[in-house]
């Protein structure tokens, strides 16, 4: 593995169809150069998130692999999920990891945009590193009905919509779930949450329903998880819960979580549901480098 690192961790609208799943993973595992890290999908959300990691050039052209699967296989038209989107690739967003700057990310992000545009005919809105409009740095914005034209291309595309593409930090995807069925509950403790609302900083927060569960869950973003570390988070979704007589059942992991954020929780029991020591960044690089040695 070369010593520069791009990661990227594309959300696509499709969480219940294992082969569709599959073939989104197989055309990253398929391009020269790109570490397929992790893959986690959910079928509540109706999404899945793949992980991987290379040189810039490899990573974007694992991207656009996965992109045309997305965009052949995946209908928004007929899409179902508590999860918000704007496209069958919804976002699709590069981190530096080692010995890249944050500024070639967002160059990475790009030329990303002018290719599922030039080649698949999805328009791309720019966000966090990348945006070239301040209001569109925050992701909520470019899901809103407020957003305008895409920054490249223009309209949607019939089936698969629009892409957002940007670069931006690492970022830990962390649900805490409910022992409760009413969804006010979990977009009420969302609210109080978020730093959009007042809450925590760094914290983004959506409540939502998962029925095949009967639970609710509080979905967040932790843009810094040194601004705002998760045993924080876990610990402030619980008080608000239990302020509305609510406990927490457990808490998730999408994806990956770098080993520093789980040394600064030591000792506190996060109720983990899926934790495995092969979900640490560090851990996950180390096994894919070896075995691709």
């Amino acid at each position: 593995m070369p010593g520069e690192l791009v990661e990227c961790v594309p959300n696509f609208s499709e969480g219940r169809d294992e082969r569709v799943v599959a073939a989104l993973s197989e055309a990253v595992r398929a391009t020269p150069g790109a570490l397929l890290l992790d893959e986690t999908a959910d079928a509540d959300h109706n999404r899945c998130v793949l992980t991987f990691a290379g040189e810039a050039d490899a990573v974007l052209e694992a991207a656009l692999r996965a992109a045309r699967v997305a965009v052949e296989r995946i209908d928004l038209r007929a899409h179902e999920g508590v999860h918000p989107r704007i496209g069958a690739l919804d976002v699709l967003p590069f981190v530096p990891l080692e010995g890249v700057r944050m500024e070639v990310c967002a160059e990475l992000a790009l030329r990303a945009a002018g290719r599922l545009w030039k080649d698949l005919g999805v328009p791309c809105y720019l966000y966090e590193a990348a945006a070239r409009m301040a209001d569109r740095r925050n992701l909520a914005f470019v899901r809103s009905a407020r957003v305008g034209a895409p920054d490249v291309g223009a309209g949607r595309h019939s089936s698969a919509g629009c892409t957002a593409v940007g670069a931006r930090k690492f970022l830990i995807a962390y649900n805490v779930n409910l022992a409760a069925s009413d969804a006010g509950v979990a977009r009420a403790i969302a609210r109080e949450v978020r730093e959009s609302s007042g809450g925590l900083p760094c914290v983004k927060a959506l409540g939502l329903e998962l029925a095949s569960r009967g639970q609710v869950q509080v979905s967040m973003n932790l843009t810094d998880y040194e601004v705002t570390p998760v045993h924080v988070a876990f610990e402030a979704v619980r008080a608000a819960a239990r302020a509305r007589g609510v406990e927490v059942a457990g808490s998730e992991l999408i994806g990956l979580i770098p080993r520093k954020a789980l040394e600064m929780a030591a000792g506190m029991d996060l109720l983990w549901e899926n934790f495995r020591e092969d979900m640490v960044l560090e851990e996950r690089l180390r096994k894919v480098r070896g075995a691709s040695a």
